[in-house]
Protein backbone atom coordinates (compact mmCIF):
# COMPACT_ATOMS: atom_id res chain seq x y z
CA UNK A 1 0.00 0.00 0.00
CA UNK A 2 1.56 3.27 -1.13
CA UNK A 3 2.00 6.15 1.34
CA UNK A 4 -0.31 9.08 0.99
CA UNK A 5 1.33 12.31 -0.22
CA UNK A 6 2.08 14.87 2.48
CA UNK A 7 -0.44 17.69 2.22
CA UNK A 8 0.95 21.16 1.47
CA UNK A 9 0.93 23.51 4.43
CA UNK A 10 -2.08 25.74 4.60
CA UNK A 11 -1.54 29.37 3.58
CA UNK A 12 -2.60 31.94 6.10
CA UNK A 13 -2.77 34.75 3.54
CA UNK A 14 -0.34 37.04 5.35
CA UNK A 15 2.04 39.46 3.65
CA UNK A 16 5.00 37.49 5.01
CA UNK A 17 4.19 34.60 2.65
CA UNK A 18 3.85 36.89 -0.33
CA UNK A 19 7.18 38.56 0.35
CA UNK A 20 9.87 37.37 -2.10
CA UNK A 21 12.93 35.54 -0.81
CA UNK A 22 16.19 37.04 -2.08
CA UNK A 23 19.49 35.24 -2.38
CA UNK A 24 22.01 36.16 0.29
CA UNK A 25 24.98 38.03 -1.20
CA UNK A 26 28.37 36.74 -0.06
CA UNK A 27 30.45 39.11 2.06
CA UNK A 28 34.20 39.65 2.00
CA UNK A 29 35.81 41.23 5.08
CA UNK A 30 32.41 42.41 6.22
CA UNK A 31 31.44 44.11 2.93
CA UNK A 32 29.16 42.76 0.19
CA UNK A 33 31.05 41.28 -2.74
CA UNK A 34 29.43 43.77 -5.14
CA UNK A 35 30.85 46.71 -3.16
CA UNK A 36 34.50 45.77 -3.62
CA UNK A 37 34.83 46.70 -7.34
CA UNK A 38 33.43 50.17 -6.61
CA UNK A 39 35.88 50.51 -3.73
CA UNK A 40 38.98 49.11 -5.38
CA UNK A 41 38.66 50.67 -8.86
CA UNK A 42 39.24 54.32 -7.79
CA UNK A 43 41.99 53.22 -5.35
CA UNK A 44 43.88 51.42 -8.10
CA UNK A 45 43.55 54.39 -10.48
CA UNK A 46 44.71 56.76 -7.74
CA UNK A 47 47.75 54.64 -6.87
CA UNK A 48 48.75 54.39 -10.55
CA UNK A 49 48.36 58.15 -11.02
CA UNK A 50 50.47 58.91 -7.94
CA UNK A 51 53.12 56.44 -9.07
CA UNK A 52 53.28 58.04 -12.52
CA UNK A 53 53.47 61.51 -10.92
CA UNK A 54 56.38 60.47 -8.68
CA UNK A 55 58.17 58.81 -11.62
CA UNK A 56 57.87 61.89 -13.85
CA UNK A 57 59.07 64.25 -11.12
CA UNK A 58 62.16 62.11 -10.49
CA UNK A 59 62.82 61.39 -14.16
CA UNK A 60 62.55 65.03 -15.26
CA UNK A 61 64.30 66.21 -12.07
CA UNK A 62 61.62 68.82 -11.49
CA UNK A 63 62.55 71.02 -8.51
CA UNK A 64 60.18 70.80 -5.54
CA UNK A 65 59.39 74.53 -5.63
CA UNK A 66 57.84 73.93 -9.08
CA UNK A 67 56.17 70.53 -8.63
CA UNK A 68 56.88 68.32 -5.63
CA UNK A 69 56.35 64.58 -5.76
CA UNK A 70 53.69 62.72 -3.80
CA UNK A 71 56.27 61.31 -1.34
CA UNK A 72 57.59 64.78 -0.49
CA UNK A 73 54.03 66.07 -0.11
CA UNK A 74 53.24 63.22 2.27
CA UNK A 75 56.38 63.93 4.31
CA UNK A 76 55.45 67.61 4.48
CA UNK A 77 51.91 66.77 5.54
CA UNK A 78 53.27 64.69 8.44
CA UNK A 79 55.93 67.23 9.42
CA UNK A 80 53.56 70.25 9.33
CA UNK A 81 50.54 68.43 10.73
CA UNK A 82 50.52 70.48 13.93
CA UNK A 83 50.22 73.78 12.06
CA UNK A 84 47.92 72.61 9.27
CA UNK A 85 45.52 70.66 11.48
CA UNK A 86 44.79 73.74 13.59
CA UNK A 87 44.01 75.76 10.47
CA UNK A 88 41.90 72.90 9.12
CA UNK A 89 39.76 72.94 12.26
CA UNK A 90 39.12 76.68 11.80
CA UNK A 91 38.02 76.11 8.20
CA UNK A 92 35.80 73.15 9.08
CA UNK A 93 34.20 75.01 11.98
CA UNK A 94 33.20 77.85 9.66
CA UNK A 95 31.99 75.30 7.08
CA UNK A 96 29.73 73.39 9.47
CA UNK A 97 28.32 76.56 11.03
CA UNK A 98 27.53 77.95 7.58
CA UNK A 99 25.94 74.67 6.51
CA UNK A 100 23.77 74.57 9.63
CA UNK A 101 22.67 78.17 9.07
CA UNK A 102 21.93 77.41 5.41
CA UNK A 103 19.75 74.44 6.40
CA UNK A 104 17.79 76.40 9.02
CA UNK A 105 17.23 79.52 6.96
CA UNK A 106 16.78 77.68 3.63
CA UNK A 107 14.15 75.25 4.93
CA UNK A 108 12.30 77.96 6.86
CA UNK A 109 12.12 80.26 3.83
CA UNK A 110 11.13 77.36 1.55
CA UNK A 111 8.19 76.55 3.82
CA UNK A 112 7.15 80.21 3.95
CA UNK A 113 7.43 80.57 0.18
CA UNK A 114 5.27 77.53 -0.49
CA UNK A 115 2.66 78.76 1.98
CA UNK A 116 2.50 82.24 0.47
CA UNK A 117 3.00 82.76 -3.26
CA UNK A 118 3.11 86.53 -2.76
CA UNK A 119 6.02 86.11 -0.37
CA UNK A 120 7.79 83.84 -2.85
CA UNK A 121 7.33 86.26 -5.74
CA UNK A 122 8.57 89.14 -3.57
CA UNK A 123 11.70 87.60 -2.01
CA UNK A 124 12.87 84.73 -4.23
CA UNK A 125 14.38 87.05 -6.90
CA UNK A 126 16.65 88.55 -4.22
CA UNK A 127 17.79 85.07 -3.21
CA UNK A 128 18.67 84.42 -6.87
CA UNK A 129 20.61 87.70 -7.04
CA UNK A 130 22.50 86.75 -3.90
CA UNK A 131 23.37 83.38 -5.41
CA UNK A 132 24.60 84.59 -8.80
CA UNK A 133 26.78 87.36 -7.35
CA UNK A 134 30.41 86.11 -7.21
CA UNK A 135 31.34 85.68 -3.56
CA UNK A 136 34.93 86.73 -4.26
CA UNK A 137 33.59 90.13 -5.40
CA UNK A 138 31.52 90.87 -2.31
CA UNK A 139 33.69 89.13 0.31
CA UNK A 140 35.90 92.23 0.88
CA UNK A 141 32.81 94.33 1.58
CA UNK A 142 31.41 91.73 3.98
CA UNK A 143 34.75 91.54 5.82
CA UNK A 144 34.80 95.35 6.18
CA UNK A 145 31.15 95.66 7.23
CA UNK A 146 31.08 92.69 9.63
CA UNK A 147 34.12 93.82 11.55
CA UNK A 148 34.69 90.36 13.06
CA UNK A 149 36.69 88.04 10.80
CA UNK A 150 34.94 84.84 11.89
CA UNK A 151 31.50 86.37 11.38
CA UNK A 152 32.43 87.63 7.93
CA UNK A 153 33.75 84.19 6.90
CA UNK A 154 30.55 82.61 8.19
CA UNK A 155 28.38 85.00 6.16
CA UNK A 156 30.38 84.38 2.97
CA UNK A 157 30.19 80.60 3.33
CA UNK A 158 26.47 80.80 4.17
CA UNK A 159 25.72 82.82 1.03
CA UNK A 160 27.28 80.13 -1.15
CA UNK A 161 25.60 77.20 0.63
CA UNK A 162 22.16 78.74 1.13
CA UNK A 163 20.55 78.65 -2.32
CA UNK A 164 20.71 74.89 -3.14
CA UNK A 165 18.89 74.14 0.12
CA UNK A 166 16.24 76.77 -0.64
CA UNK A 167 15.63 75.87 -4.28
CA UNK A 168 15.62 72.08 -3.78
CA UNK A 169 13.31 72.26 -0.78
CA UNK A 170 10.87 74.52 -2.65
CA UNK A 171 10.89 72.06 -5.55
CA UNK A 172 10.25 69.17 -3.18
CA UNK A 173 7.40 70.90 -1.36
CA UNK A 174 5.76 71.74 -4.69
CA UNK A 175 6.21 68.15 -5.94
CA UNK A 176 3.76 66.57 -3.50
CA UNK A 177 1.07 64.52 -5.26
CA UNK A 178 -1.85 66.86 -6.00
CA UNK A 179 -4.29 63.97 -5.75
CA UNK A 180 -3.14 63.39 -2.19
CA UNK A 181 -3.39 67.11 -1.48
CA UNK A 182 -6.99 67.03 -2.68
CA UNK A 183 -7.59 64.00 -0.46
CA UNK A 184 -6.23 65.86 2.56
CA UNK A 185 -8.50 68.79 1.75
CA UNK A 186 -11.45 66.44 1.35
CA UNK A 187 -10.91 65.11 4.86
CA UNK A 188 -10.60 68.62 6.26
CA UNK A 189 -6.89 68.61 7.05
CA UNK A 190 -5.38 71.94 8.04
CA UNK A 191 -2.50 73.52 6.14
CA UNK A 192 -0.15 72.54 8.95
CA UNK A 193 -1.31 68.92 8.85
CA UNK A 194 -0.90 68.81 5.08
CA UNK A 195 2.56 70.31 5.38
CA UNK A 196 3.67 67.98 8.16
CA UNK A 197 2.26 64.68 6.93
CA UNK A 198 2.45 65.11 3.14
CA UNK A 199 4.59 67.95 1.81
CA UNK A 200 7.59 67.68 4.15
CA UNK A 201 8.04 63.90 3.60
CA UNK A 202 7.69 64.45 -0.16
CA UNK A 203 10.35 67.19 -0.01
CA UNK A 204 12.85 65.14 2.02
CA UNK A 205 14.68 63.54 -0.96
CA UNK A 206 14.99 66.93 -2.66
CA UNK A 207 16.26 68.55 0.53
CA UNK A 208 18.87 65.82 1.00
CA UNK A 209 20.05 66.28 -2.60
CA UNK A 210 20.47 69.99 -1.90
CA UNK A 211 22.29 69.17 1.34
CA UNK A 212 24.91 67.13 -0.51
CA UNK A 213 25.51 70.07 -2.84
CA UNK A 214 25.57 72.67 -0.10
CA UNK A 215 28.06 70.70 2.00
CA UNK A 216 30.77 71.10 -0.61
CA UNK A 217 29.75 74.67 -1.44
CA UNK A 218 30.01 75.70 2.22
CA UNK A 219 33.61 74.47 2.26
CA UNK A 220 34.35 76.31 -0.99
CA UNK A 221 32.77 79.51 0.33
CA UNK A 222 34.78 79.32 3.55
CA UNK A 223 38.06 78.79 1.67
CA UNK A 224 37.36 81.61 -0.81
CA UNK A 225 36.51 84.00 2.01
CA UNK A 226 39.68 82.98 3.84
CA UNK A 227 41.72 83.76 0.71
CA UNK A 228 40.23 87.25 0.62
CA UNK A 229 40.86 87.73 4.33
CA UNK A 230 44.37 86.34 4.00
CA UNK A 231 45.33 88.79 1.27
CA UNK A 232 44.32 91.54 3.70
CA UNK A 233 46.64 90.17 6.36
CA UNK A 234 44.01 88.46 8.52
CA UNK A 235 45.13 85.02 9.69
CA UNK A 236 42.42 82.36 9.51
CA UNK A 237 42.21 78.82 8.16
CA UNK A 238 43.92 76.66 5.57
CA UNK A 239 43.59 79.23 2.80
CA UNK A 240 45.80 81.60 4.77
CA UNK A 241 48.37 78.82 5.18
CA UNK A 242 48.30 78.27 1.41
CA UNK A 243 48.94 81.96 0.79
CA UNK A 244 51.70 82.02 3.40
CA UNK A 245 53.40 78.95 1.91
CA UNK A 246 53.06 80.38 -1.60
CA UNK A 247 54.79 83.61 -0.61
CA UNK A 248 57.63 81.56 0.92
CA UNK A 249 57.81 79.17 -2.07
CA UNK A 250 57.02 76.22 0.20
CA UNK A 251 55.09 74.47 -2.55
CA UNK A 252 55.00 71.05 -0.83
CA UNK A 253 53.09 72.69 2.05
CA UNK A 254 50.68 74.24 -0.48
CA UNK A 255 49.93 70.79 -1.89
CA UNK A 256 49.59 69.32 1.60
CA UNK A 257 46.99 71.96 2.51
CA UNK A 258 45.15 71.35 -0.77
CA UNK A 259 45.03 67.62 -0.02
CA UNK A 260 43.54 68.34 3.39
CA UNK A 261 40.86 70.55 1.83
CA UNK A 262 40.04 67.95 -0.82
CA UNK A 263 39.82 65.11 1.70
CA UNK A 264 37.59 67.27 3.90
CA UNK A 265 35.25 67.88 0.96
CA UNK A 266 35.12 64.15 0.21
CA UNK A 267 34.38 63.40 3.87
CA UNK A 268 31.53 65.95 3.91
CA UNK A 269 30.04 64.45 0.74
CA UNK A 270 30.27 60.91 2.13
CA UNK A 271 28.70 62.00 5.43
CA UNK A 272 25.76 63.73 3.72
CA UNK A 273 25.33 60.75 1.38
CA UNK A 274 25.26 58.42 4.38
CA UNK A 275 22.63 60.58 6.09
CA UNK A 276 20.57 60.54 2.91
CA UNK A 277 20.83 56.75 2.68
CA UNK A 278 19.75 56.29 6.30
CA UNK A 279 16.69 58.49 5.88
CA UNK A 280 15.57 57.13 2.50
CA UNK A 281 16.65 53.48 2.42
CA UNK A 282 13.35 52.03 3.68
CA UNK A 283 10.86 53.88 1.50
CA UNK A 284 12.23 55.98 -1.37
CA UNK A 285 12.90 54.57 -4.83
CA UNK A 286 16.32 56.21 -5.11
CA UNK A 287 17.66 54.29 -2.08
CA UNK A 288 15.84 50.96 -2.29
CA UNK A 289 18.02 47.98 -3.13
CA UNK A 290 16.99 46.25 -6.34
CA UNK A 291 17.76 42.80 -7.62
CA UNK A 292 17.93 43.89 -11.27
Amino acid sequence: MSALPTPAPAHDGTDAEARPVFATEPRILGLPASAWPRLLAPIVIGVLALGLWEFLVRWKEIPPYVLPGPLLIGQTLIADWGTLSGSLWITLRITFMALAAAVIVGVALAVLFTQSKWLEMSLLPYAVILQVTPIVAIAPLIIIWAGDINLSLLICAWIVAFFPILSNTILGLNSADHNLINLFQLYGATRWQTLRHLKLPAALPYFLAGLKISGGLALIGAVVAEFVAGTGGSSSGLAYRILEAGYQLKIPRVFAALIMISLSGIAIFLATSWISHLLLRRWHESALKREN
